[in-house]
């Protein structure tokens, strides 16, 4: 047994060291940029990040889409997950297949997409004013509006996939034996579901909000200059600025966000374990 895992450690070494060298090497170089003034060790260029209006605005506004998106996808993921394991064997492919299918598409296409239906001649605006709602078209583009929007579509379907994994595992006769013994849909789904999916629903969550931090095209598309998120802030001060300090910082930021939004869903998913 010694020997097999000996061999194992030796076949994964080569692999470990691609991943060392091109990827934990140049993150940590990144990631160090952050604590360097003029040359020097310091935590100065954190205090002065942090003391900035703008970036403490960038990073609430960012904080509070991620968990707007991960909580709205957690609500529309449970009943379309919940629908998907009712549905018969054929039925269920087809459905769950035109939920994958979003994911084949390039973001940028699926963003750009957004541009033709919420802009000032597109379909949501045509609605509304032939609805007669509003005389004047509605700016929906550019704003936090249109941002989440375009995440929550993007990352939905990843909230899906993880709750269907995990409702499937659900055994069959929880449900109905609650129902019979009078049990209302609310607490079904607070006592039986919720429980026995939590690891599906921490997968999923942790997916949603790492994206929805992370991701460049759609805050880029479709909230430009007027609404800066972490990480268009973080493309503006490598590409324009030439401030890889912040650059560094920022990357830090995005990456203990990331890590404390995992370790506060599993502690909320255990709260009651």
């Amino acid at each position: 047994m010694f020997q097999n895992r000996k061999e194992g450690l030796a076949l994964a070494l080569p692999a470990a060291i691609f991943t060392a060298l091109l990827f934990l090497l140049p993150v940590g170089m990144l990631l160090s940029e952050g604590f360097k003034v003029d040359g020097l060790w310091s935590m100065q260029g954190y205090i002065d990040f942090a003391t900035k209006p703008l970036n403490q605005t960038v990073f609430l506004r960012t904080l509070k889409l991620g968990f707007l998106v991960v909580l709205v996808s957690a609500i529309i993921g449970y009943a379309c997950a919940f629908c998907i394991v009712n549905l018969e064997g054929r039925h269920r492919g087809r459905v769950f297949g035109l939920i994958v299918l979003p994911l084949m598409i390039s973001p940028v296409a699926r963003t750009y997409a957004w541009i033709v239906i919420l802009g000032r001649t597109g379909i949501v605006n045509d609605t509304i004013t032939g609805l007669g709602l509003s005389e004047t078209p509605i700016r929906i583009l550019f704003t936090e509006t249109a941002v989440f929007i375009g995440l929550l579509q993007l990352f939905l379907p990843l909230m899906i996939i993880s709750l269907v994994s995990a409702m499937e595992n659900l055994p069959n006769d929880v449900i109905p034996a609650a129902r019979v013994l009078g049990a209302s849909w609310f607490k079904v789904f607070t006592k039986i579901i919720l429980p026995l999916t939590k690891d599906g629903l921490v997968i999923g969550g942790t997916l949603v909000f790492t994206g929805s931090l992370t991701a460049y095209i759609t805050p880029a598309i479709l909230g430009g200059s007027k609404v800066l998120m972490l990480e268009t802030l973080l493309y503006q001060r490598v590409n324009v600025a030439n401030d890889f300090v912040s650059a560094g910082i920022i990357a830090t930021i995005l990456i203990i966000m990331s890590f404390g939004a995992n370790v506060l869903l599993k502690r909320i998913a255990t709260a009651r374990d």
